[in-house]
C-alpha cells in the first residue's frame, strides 16, 4: 500500500480514539529488503500518525523516537598491543547480546528529550545499549571495550544516531528516514516507535522489517546451510578446477 493510500485511512483510525493515552499507528516503507551482489545500502521511510483521546492535542507537543535494531550478536572484542615490535592480542571482553544494527532518529536531541535513566531503560541512544558483558573484566575496562565497540560500528555506518531528523506534521504526522548500510546483515530487523510526553514514555509500537538475500546469493546462503557437505565439496572443486585452469592458460602462455 502506498504512503498516500495509508494517510487517507488516518480519518477512520481517529474515531477508534478512546480516552486515555494516546495511541501510535506506526508503518514502514519496505517490510521486506532484499540484498543481491549489487547491493549498495538503502534509506527506509519510517512514518505513521499519533492518535489522541477525542483527537485532542496535548498543550504541550509530543516529541517522537524512532529505533531501527538488528539482530542481537554475541561479540568478543580484543585490544591490541605492540611488543617487540610485533602487533598481538591482550585484553578482550565479551558481550552477549550487541545488535548488529543500530539506527535512532528523533525530533530533538535524545537528552532534551528524555532523562538518563528513561533513556536507559528503552536503549534510547548508542550509549544506553544494554551490551550484556559476559566476561570477568572491571568496570574501567568494560568502558573502553564498549566505547570501542560503539566508536567501530559508527565508523562502518552500523551505529548511527539522527537527533532533529523526525519531522512532526500539525502535531499528528510523523516521519523519519534511517538509512541501512551495505554491510547489514541478514535477519529480522524491528523498527521501533516512541511517544514521549513531559519526558515520559506514553506510547510505543513496533514494526517487524525482514532483511534477506535474493537470488544467487540466497541459492548460496540456503545451499550452504542445508547440505553443507556438498556446498563444501563444490567449492573445492570449482577452487581445484580455476586452479587447473589458471595453470594450463600460464603454461600456454
Amino acid at each position: 500500500m502506498s504512503l498516500r493510500a495509508r494517510l487517507t485511512l488516518l480519518p477512520a483510525i481517529l474515531l477508534l480514539g478512546a480516552a486515555g493515552e494516546p495511541i501510535l499507528v506506526p508503518d514502514v516503507s519496505q517490510r521486506e529488503v532484499k540484498i543481491q551482489y549489487s547491493f549498495t545500502g538503502a534509506d527506509l521511510l519510517l512514518f505513521g500518525a499519533i492518535v489522541y483521546p477525542d483527537g485532542r492535542l496535548p498543550k504541550e507537543p509530543a516529541e517522537i523516537l524512532v529505533v531501527l535494531k538488528g539482530p542481537a550478536q554475541s561479540i568478543i572484542m580484543r585490544e591490541k598491543q605492540k611488543v617487540a615490535g610485533i602487533w598481538i592480542n591482550a585484553d578482550s571482553a565479551r558481550f552477549r547480546s550487541a545488535p548488529s544494527f543500530y539506527a535512532v532518529a528523533s525530533s530533538r536531541p535524545i537528552a532534551e528529550v528524555v532523562d538518563d535513566r528513561t533513556a536507559a531503560i528503552y536503549e534510547l541512544g548508542v550509549n544506553k545499549l544494554q551490551l550484556s558483558p559476559s566476561s570477568l573484566n572491571d568496570s574501567a575496562e568494560l568502558e573502553r571495550f564498549q566505547a570501542g565497540l560503539i566508536d567501530l560500528r559508527e565508523r562502518t555506518g552500523l551505529f548511527a544516531e539522527r537527533p532533529g531528523s523526525v519531522e512532526i506534521t500539525q502535531g499528528v504526522l510523523y516521519r523519519a528516514r534511517l538509512p541501512l548500510p551495505a554491510r547489514v546483515i541478514v535477519g529480522d530487523y524491528t523498527a521501533e516507535t516512541f511517544l514521549v510526553q513531559n519526558g515520559r514514555v506514553v506510547a510505543a509500537a513496533v514494526r517487524d522489517i525482514k532483511i534477506r538475500k535474493s537470488g544467487f546469493e540466497r541459492f548460496m546462503a540456503v545451499a550452504a546451510e542445508q547440505w553443507p557437505f556438498l556446498y563444501g565439496l563444490t567449492a573445492i572443486l570449482l577452487a581445484g578446477g580455476m586452479g587447473w585452469a589458471a595453470g594450463a592458460l600460464a603454461r600456454r602462455f
